[in-house]
């Protein structure tokens, strides 16, 4: 017996998508204010997974200028139909949290991908494609049903034909499924399949927090009526707990495999340190069946695990990623992100051959813009993040260094920075948008190494003028400030780095030549 171990996607990435095209699996997770949108994954096995890129990676499909935190690429759905792949979610705006479907389309994974074809009239959240045997497609979501809501966050699943040649919603909208755990709200993230005859309904309810499920119904019609499963929820762990190993565990998408078997992805998170979750919502691998023209999740036991035994499928591991990004190469590692749309020349691999240089934004962190960040997931516990900097703050309020962000609100910034006409390195904590210095040294620098060590939620930051011959700055600081339970947001931890002149103009640059992450568990 083979196992693998969950989750298959550590670190943010929430709201798994998948879709089998012959012996390849292509999978697809959301990503609100960070750019580039929507990573792309590729498995042969269902468990080793690499990146291919970003469905959403030019500006002129996803324009992030002011949008908040935890808005922005919500909820993806990945779908394969006569050749072209399809990618359809969607775009919550600006202050007003307008919410705005489309779709994109592609001839190969990889990209590139088409510019957004956007959906008039098509309300709600999550927005899913489902292609019937008559070729006919059809887009379901979710909405305030048409009589009311009955309690808070009652909503509804609705489907309406698509127009693929055109773009556009056609036909009559249907009212399909206003969920099965009555006064457990927000019913969302909707999936049809077609399996024995019957039209089947995955949705997830209960929110996205502790009380997150998956729940089904199914048809022998497509617009309904349709039945709840009297086993709903089918996956939850809210009876398990606020201390299980994993918690928050909901918005299934599933697949059958060339073999015959049947798995689900879902998205759930792992509390460390007093139950925070700094990881943010991960992709989580489990084992469907059906019985009786129902589905099974994990049959016998009815939860994700930390580990299961392997899909029967062969084997197929990719070669790791390097732990470290010597800035070598023409193009950004795609595992890097901007917060928000990059805009300006404020970043280049060029400029100086073998580093990132990064320009110094008037933009702060703390400013719903583009600030000169980038950043990378945190995907463990513990962890060592370290980089060598070239830097020499000359205006007052100029830094440079580490990020380590949660939101715009709360982040610890590891920084040289002129400060009151003296230059220094200190460790700045924002919470909620007040910030305060934890730590702070007089230091002359040209070169400077910066370290971060994480014991699970206990950060200790060092220092170097010379490879390897580490300083202390600070030790014990409180890692929960990089939990979305702290912030309330929907995010995970990102780790990486930044130049800024807070609010001024500059035309100063810090050069990098490295940064390494590895796990430290």
């Amino acid at each position: 017996m083979t196992l693998f171990q969950n989750p298959i996607l550590p670190g943010m990435y929430p709201d798994p998508s998948v879709c089998r095209v012959g012996d390849d699996y292509y999978m697809v997770t959301s990503t609100f204010e960070y750019f580039p949108g929507v990573p792309i994954f590729h498995s042969r096995d269902l468990v080793h997974w690499r990146q291919l890129g970003h469905v959403l990676d030019r500006p002129s499909q996803l324009n992030l200028d002011g949008v908040q935190t935890s808005r922005g690429i919500y909820a993806a759905t990945l779908r394969y139909h006569n050749g072209v792949f399809y990618m359809i979610t969607t775009l919550v705006e600006s202050a007003t949290s307008e919410r705005r479907n489309f779709y994109v389309t592609a001839s190969d994974p990889s990209g590139p991908w088409s510019d957004p074809y956007w959906l008039e009239d098509a309300p709600g959240i999550d927005p899913s494609l489902f292609f019937d045997d008559d070729g006919r497609a059809y887009f379901t979501a979710n909405r305030r049903p048409p009589e009311g809501q009955h309690y808070p966050k009652h909503m509804e699943i609705y489907m309406q034909e698509l127009d693929l040649h055109n773009h556009r919603l056609i036909g009559p909208r249907y009212s399909l499924w206003d969920g099965a755990l009555k006064f457990i709200h927000a019913q969302e993230g909707p999936h049809v399949y077609k399996v024995d005859g019957y039209y089947y309904l995955f949705i997830a309810e209960g929110g996205t927090g502790f009380t997150h499920s998956v729940t089904v119904a199914r048809s022998r019609e497509i617009t309904g009526p349709y039945e709840g499963a009297k086993t709903n929820p089918i996956l939850t762990h809210r009876h398990l707990g606020q201390e299980a190993a994993i918690t928050n565990v909901g918005h299934g998408d599933i697949v059958q495999t060339g073999s015959g078997q049947w798995w689900m992805v879902c998205l759930g998170t792992r509390p460390y340190g007093g139950g925070y979750r700094n990881l943010g919502r991960e992709t989580f691998l489990v084992p469907l069946a059906w019985e009786k023209g129902w589905p099974v999740v994990n049959p016998g036991k009815g939860i994700v695990e930390t580990q299961l035994t392997r899909p029967n499928l062969p084997a197929c591991k990719w070669p790791l990623p390097p732990v470290c990004d010597s800035f070598d190469r023409a193009a950004l590692d795609m595992r890097w992100s901007f917060v928000r749309t990059p805009r300006g020349d404020f970043w280049s691999l060029t400029e100086r051959p073998g580093h990132l240089r990064l320009r110094l934004k008037p933009d702060r962190l703390t400013d719903w813009s583009n600030p000169a960040v980038i950043a990378r997931r945190q995907q463990h516990k513990s962890f060592a993040a370290r980089t060598v900097m070239e830097f020499t703050p000359r205006a007052n309020e100029e830094a440079a260094g580490l990020v380590l962000l949660q939101t715009s609100d709360f982040h610890l910034r590891f920084e040289y920075a002129m400060a009151e006409g003296q230059r220094r390195l200190r460790l700045v904590e924002c919470r909620n948008r007040e910030e305060r210095v934890l730590a702070s040294q007089p230091l002359e620098a040209g070169k400077l190494y910066l370290r971060v060590e994480a014991d699970e939620q206990r950060l200790r930051f060092d220092y170097a003028l010379e490879a390897e011959a580490w300083i202390g700055l600070s030790d014990g600081v409180d890692g929960t400030l990089l939990s979305p339970d702290v912030a309330g947001s929907f995010l995970g931890a990102f780790i990486g780095l930044y130049a800024g002149s807070s609010g001024q103009a500059s035309n100063n640059y810090a050069d990098f030549d490295w940064f390494e992450y590895a796990a430290a568990e």
